[in-house]
């Protein structure tokens, strides 16, 4: 059984470890995942569940 991993929401580079950053969608909730070189270049992402848009 393969386990699902975390990917980046803005890149879709799979984030393994300390690499990177999760936190609640300010809108709903879900969890959001980015990696460092996403966060620093301000790119965008959406979330999944409700469409929120954040750099």
């Amino acid at each position: 059984m393969t386990e699902k991993s975390d990917r980046c929401m803005s890149c879709g580079v799979t984030l393994i470890g300390p690499i990177g950053a999760r936190f609640p969608c300010p809108d709903c909730g879900e969890i959001i995942m980015r990696c460092n070189r996403c966060r620093k270049q301000s790119n965008s992402y959406t979330c999944p569940n409700c469409g929120f848009v954040g750099p």
